[in-house]
């Protein structure tokens, strides 16, 4: 499938928006007004958009602790996670949930939660449902090198494959489950996707960290799936440029290590040489979406410090819902 100008464009757009969004998180977390945990999607921003890319309002996916970069990805709306994560009561979720529980049904985002592995169920769950609807939508567990571990995951899978659900567990293998290396957490066979091949799935694999091969790996996944033949899995080989939540002083990387990622392996800076090289966009054109990009981000986090905090006469409201 051949990407237009005008799709181009978006997807650096949206990749650069995850990597300014994190980056000024990384600042402002330092300053003590966001309150929580906060773990940085940076450097894997050619995996969730590269995914979904593909996808409407009305395909679902369900995110991780590590959500921002699916949410932006998938549709929701900068400001109002911004303001979410500084737990203003305009927020996406009226400053309730924060960085680890972002959600808008709106855009097909189910939620991100804390609980490593806890998302697959959930995908099985709309995958179902979608199935049952018939209208050829499909659902999405965006998940680590960690959750490949969970009996969550491997229970999820199961199902999928008994009652042939549109379900498609994303497995974005950043290496390090927390503080821990893959080569040291997962079995004698490193292949994460052949977890899910054991189950009776088909799986497929790509680059992480370049777009291109995301994106069309995704399509022919996702032809599969539409298409009636049941789950499907992916693992993404990417990586994750700061530490497993912001604080973390990442005493387990090598000597060197993030500065060889950073070099060889932007997600970002692979996409500029490649369009570039082939004369698809001008470099110019992308330096001025990355200055719209870091206005967007400088107004998010303006409006957020001057939103006004949830009403505590409010606390007891959404805690249910009403049908």
């Amino acid at each position: 499938m051949q990407l237009s100008r005008d799709d181009l464009v978006g997807a650096y757009r949206r990749m650069a928006i995850i990597r300014k969004f994190e980056e000024r998180l990384h600042d402002e977390i330092k300053t003590g007004e966001i309150a929580g945990f906060t773990h940085l999607y940076c450097g894997q921003e050619a995996a969730a958009v590269g995914v979904c890319d593909h996808l409407d309002t009305e395909d679902l996916i369900v995110s991780t602790h590590r959500g921002h970069g699916h949410c932006i990805a998938k549709g929701c709306d900068v400001k109002g996670m911004m303001k979410e994560i500084y737990g203003r009561r305009d927020g996406l979720c009226k400053g309730r949930g924060g960085s680890m529980h972002i959600a808008d049904l709106s855009v097909g985002m189910l939620g991100a939660n804390g609980i490593v592995g806890a998302g697959a169920p959930q995908a099985v769950g709309a995958a179902i449902a979608a199935k049952l609807d018939g209208k050829g939508k499909v659902a999405i567990a965006f998940s680590g090198d960690g959750a490949c571990n969970q009996g969550t995951t491997f229970e999820a899978m199961n199902l999928a494959v008994v009652v042939k659900a549109p379900a498609i567990f994303v497995f974005e293998n950043n290496h390090y489950s927390e503080h821990t290396g893959v080569d040291y957490a997962v079995g004698t066979n490193k292949d994460i996707a052949s977890r899910a091949e054991a189950f009776g799935m088909k799986a497929w694999r790509a680059n992480g960290c370049d777009y291109f091969d995301t994106y069309e790996t995704m399509r022919e996944l996702l032809d599969y799936v539409r298409a009636g033949n049941g789950p499907a899995a992916i693992e993404l080989d990417t990586e994750r440029f700061y530490g497993h939540f912001e604080g973390d002083p990442q005493r387990y990387r090598g000597k060197g290590e993030l500065d060889r990622l950073w070099e060889e392996r932007d997600c970002l800076k692979a996409f500029r040489a490649k369009v570039s090289e082939a004369k698809l966009l001008d470099l110019k054109l992308l330096d001025e979406v990355d200055a719209e990009v870091a206005q967007l981000i400088e107004e998010a986090v303006s409006e957020a410090r001057a939103a006004p905090a949830p009403d505590p006469a409010h606390v007891a409201e959404d805690v249910y819902v009403d049908y």
